[in-house]
């Protein structure tokens, strides 16, 4: 591909403009949207934007009657349609606008819930921590009262917090928009875009105990900030996603593993496909984005089709992504890598047909680009054009895949069997990206 670049700023801009729907009703009781948001809230997936723009491309919920304001978790449920419990399945088209901060925690009155409030009367966190102690327990999984107890709390608190997204549905913030404490769900939802948002500590009150992954055990977490499944046409594009005050590294350390209260960021899994991130900014965080959840051959294939371009991963972990199966887009993205706990960028998974190229990845001490690679049981990824700038060095180009099977065994091949089509404007040279990613990505930055 033919690379030209006649400014960064000009042509940063210009991915930014896309046309804006014609006007419309005014906003319901929430409040008064002004017209230019509402026309940026209307706006839809410009044309070869990404998978996220195939066949007949992501219109969210542009079509609209009218553009909801919402200022609460109450607000946010009832313009999604109503029911929390059957929203997923409203597929009349919502335009919602959010302003200020929207708590997953807060109750019907208005206040904040606590993990007490939640928990099943026959769960206690300590008695779990001593009933299960491999110590005592071994390393199989916990079973009996304890564990249903834990699992039950979960119910309650995915009741709570996860938000159910129905089709053709468009979310929208306003400058500092926080949703705080939640998972926006998109199930069996196509047509979903979401834009301009901070999405901050979406913790789990009840890790669940699991002896057998790896070799120690392992917390895991039930709740991503994001999750697609079973869905289509899907735009996720300026949003930050963080753990704010509630980082991984302050958790307590229980059977001598971390106490991981958070999952993904943007998680992408069963049977999902044609999504487009773009202009994201990843922070301080573990796990980012899983794509596809299973090893096992079967629906996934053929599907996961995903492009990430112009995001920010900063001083992020692991699955930077992590693909199986799908045709995974990964161009002109900044990776600005540090911190105790780094693992890996681009997980290479089974059947993943992972495109890498023009990414910018800097590097603090301690990585290097051999780290950036790595293989959970794939064959192969195509890398282009990619610069690495490692600690105390000048940026330079690099061959991912030569650095990876230099240090590692067996070697990746380096032809994931597929070109890209779907992009929408110029492909940045690798040196130019920190410029405009690191000005344009994450919320905040849109000209709302």
């Amino acid at each position: 591909m033919r690379h030209r670049f006649p400014g960064a700023a000009l042509v940063a801009l210009s991915l930014l403009v896309t046309p804006g729907a014609a006007a419309a009703a005014p906003a319901d009781a929430g409040g008064p949207v002004p017209r230019p948001v509402e026309r940026f809230a209307r706006q839809t997936l410009p044309a070869g934007d990404g998978w996220a723009a195939d066949g007949v491309g992501t219109t969210g919920g542009s079509a609209a009657d009218q553009v909801h304001l919402v200022r609460t978790r109450a607000e946010l449920v009832d313009a999604l349609g109503g029911d929390n419990a059957t929203n997923r399945t409203n597929a009349t088209p919502k335009v919602i606008v959010v302003d200020g901060v929207i708590d997953g925690f807060e109750a019907a009155d208005g206040g904040l819930l606590g993990c007490a409030d939640l928990a099943d009367p026959e769960y206690s966190q300590a008695a779990y921590l001593t009933a299960y102690d491999p110590a005592v327990w071994g390393m199989v999984p916990p079973t009996g009262p304890l564990e249903a107890a834990r699992v039950r709390s979960v119910a309650n608190q995915t009741k709570q917090t996860q938000i159910n997204v129905g089709p053709n549905t468009t979310i929208v913030g306003l400058r500092g928009a926080t949703l705080t404490g939640l998972t926006l769900m998109i199930d069996t939802a196509n047509n979903v875009i979401l834009r301009n948002l901070t999405f901050d500590d979406a913790r789990d009150c009840f890790p669940a105990w699991s002896p057998t992954d790896g070799t120690t055990g392992n917390w895991n977490s039930q709740y991503d900030q994001v999750s697609v499944r079973r869905s289509e046409h899907v735009w996720v594009d300026h949003n930050t996603f963080t753990d704010g005050d509630n980082p991984d590294s302050a958790q307590p350390v229980y059977f001598g593993r971390p106490y991981q209260v958070h999952d993904g960021s943007l998680d992408i899994t069963h049977t999902a496909s044609l999504v487009t991130a773009s202009y994201n900014r990843f922070v301080g965080r573990d796990k980012l984005m899983l794509i596809g959840s299973s090893n096992t051959v079967g629906p996934d294939v053929g599907r996961l089709k995903v492009t990430l371009h112009h995001n920010m991963f900063d001083r992020v972990l692991q699955r930077l992504p992590r693909v199986r199966f799908g045709q995974v887009d990964v161009y002109n993205n900044w990776y600005r890598l540090s911190g105790e706990g780094f693992e890996y960028a681009v997980g290479v998974g089974v059947q993943s047909a992972a495109y890498v190229e023009n990414n910018h990845f800097t590097l603090a001490a301690g990585i290097a680009a051999e780290d950036l690679l790595y293989d959970w049981g794939g064959t192969a990824v195509t890398t282009r054009g990619n610069w690495v700038r490692a600690d105390g060095d000048r940026a330079r180009p690099v061959d991912l895949v030569a650095a990876y099977n230099a240090t590692h065994d067996p070697d990746l091949g380096t032809d994931a069997g597929w070109t890209p089509a779907l992009r929408h404007g110029q492909v940045l040279p690798a040196p130019l990206v920190p410029l405009v990613v690191g000005a344009l990505a994450g919320a905040n930055r849109l000209p709302l």
